[in-house]
């Protein structure tokens, strides 16, 4: 098959699956959006008081969201800051594109081969 008509390659989709997979869940998408609202990183205890979660719920997911490289995490002291990695609002949309088979847009500048 080529690739016009033919399934994405397995690691593409592996990847790409793990990508939704992240997402499945409606506290992470509460997470990632508040996140990618903010012009500064947040600390769990800002995040947990926005999406009014426990923290050890909201620390596993952010690990989530970390494993798959949708949030990213910065030490200060003892705490954590998250802030959503750029390249991934320019990313995500384009897995969604090449998984329905529709034209990939240019790949977000910085970001290695498309991919957070």
């Amino acid at each position: 098959m080529d690739a016009e008509t033919g399934p994405l390659d397995r690691p593409t989709a592996a990847e790409y699956a793990s990508w939704f997979r992240a997402l499945a869940d409606p506290t992470r998408i509460q997470i990632v959006s508040l996140l990618a609202r903010r012009d500064r990183p947040m600390s769990v205890g800002e995040i947990v008081r926005a999406v009014e979660v426990g923290q050890s719920t909201v620390s596993a997911h952010l690990r989530v969201l970390a494993r798959v490289r949708f949030v990213l995490a910065e030490r200060r002291g003892t705490a954590s800051y998250y802030r959503v990695n750029a390249a991934c609002v320019g990313c995500f949309p384009s897995a969604a594109d090449v998984v329905m088979g529709r034209p990939v847009p240019a790949l977000p500048a910085g970001s290695p081969e498309g991919r957070p």
